[in-house]
């Protein structure tokens, strides 16, 4: 059972205050239609009390109409969404017990920092003592405590972000949903703010909800990740194993950065065994997996990570059939490493190399394949087999 919120004169902080409050988040068979068009189609997840969950996806793949669900500021077509133990397909969103931080921060710009922060709390009529109290140590929490008086007008992009935030961890909330928070702040500014909201769960311990369209996002955040596309679920997982593991070859292309490798070939038999053969140009031996589902003659997908085709040293630790010749085509510095475009006899790949090296359009390479991380997709379902 949840405790009321402490009222005024109470020692408990709103940290204290967090084990009472939090709650799972439930979408079962979630379809939500705008007008004959279906946008949202049957979602099913189940979303840990304190778990950290972010929606990733293209452009229109319907994540932040899945967060506005569960906000309550769309109403489902079909299906249940359930907050804790309550189901709340006809509760208002201001009783759902849920706090949305937005893309465009939605600041009163006539207001300052306190009252932006504390506007909420009064109009459910809280005492002043205890909106001092929570608006307070929401702002040592994300070091405001020096901007109270001002307007956001006067704030950086970043401090009015983290004052849409204190907003939401004022109201002491089962849940906090983010749409899209750092979309209009500079890369620097990104970089700051996901380590500002990973700190902050690790403060608030709250149950999270998170929406971005940025892979690198979802990633160093997340503690699952859920893939969309098209209105569905394509994956759901641990942020690594999304990234080890995609079940088709859309997650394969969309998680890391650049994409994966993705090229077609077919599957041949070679005097080592299986080998991929790629554009009729090379071949590639396929390392023997307990359970692959693999047979000659099968168009496939190849995929391979860009951070296992490197520069081949020498060393003898890549088997010579494990290596091919490329001509690089473009050289993207990045400092630490370089990103290699590669030409392999008109297939077209990525690869990289240590950041200091020098690499120069035009040159020839031996480059060294990790096959063992190697991925093979089947070329009609997009699904792994391999």
């Amino acid at each position: 059972m949840r405790r009321p919120l402490a009222g005024a004169g109470s020692d408990n902080s709103i940290n204290d205050q967090r084990e009472s409050v939090m709650a799972s988040v439930s979408l079962n068979g979630v379809v939500k239609r705008f007008g004959k068009t279906e946008v949202v189609h049957g979602i099913d997840l189940n979303i840990a009390d304190r778990e950290f969950v972010v929606l990733v996806g293209p452009s229109g793949c319907g994540k932040s109409t899945v967060l506005r669900l569960i906000a309550g500021l769309e109403q489902v077509s079909a299906g249940e969404v359930w907050i804790g133990e309550r189901m709340v397909n006809d509760v208002a969103p201001k009783d759902r017990d849920a706090a949305m931080v937005f893309q465009n921060y939605a600041l009163y710009p006539h207001m300052n920092v306190y009252k932006n922060m504390s506007f909420g709390l009064k109009l459910r009529n809280m005492p002043k003592a205890e909106i001092d109290r929570r608006v307070n140590e929401a702002a040592a929490m994300l070091e405001l405590g020096e901007l109270l008086q001002r307007k956001p007008y006067q704030l950086s992009g970043g401090q009015r972000q983290r004052v849409a935030m204190g907003r939401a961890i004022v109201r002491n909330p089962s849940v906090f949903l983010f749409d899209e928070p750092l979309s209009n702040l500079d890369a620097k500014l990104r970089t700051q703010m996901r380590i500002e909201i990973k700190r902050l769960h690790h403060q608030v311990q709250t149950t999270i909800v998170y929406v971005t369209h940025d892979q690198v996002e979802a990633m160093t955040l997340a503690d699952r990740i859920v893939v969309m596309r098209g209105g569905s679920i394509e994956q759901v997982g641990e942020p690594i194993a999304v990234f080890e593991r995609p079940v088709n070859t859309f997650v394969a292309g969309f998680i890391g950065t650049p994409p994966m490798n993705l090229v077609p070939a077919r599957i041949k038999f070679g005097p080592a065994g299986l080998q991929l053969e790629l554009a009729a140009v090379c071949r590639v031996p396929i390392p023997d997996r307990p359970g692959a589902d693999l047979a000659a003659d099968r168009e496939v997908v190849m995929g391979l990570r860009t951070e296992d085709l490197s520069i081949a040293d020498g060393n003898g630790e890549t088997p010579p059939e494990w290596q091919l010749e490329a001509r690089v085509e473009v050289v993207e510095p990045l400092g630490n490493e370089t990103n290699l475009h590669l030409d392999v006899g008109g297939v077209r790949l990525v690869g990289k190399c240590e950041g200091h090296r020098p690499v120069r359009a035009g040159q020839v390479l031996r480059m060294s394949l990790n096959l063992r991380h190697l991925h093979i997709f089947d070329a009609k379902t997009t699904r792994s087999i391999y």
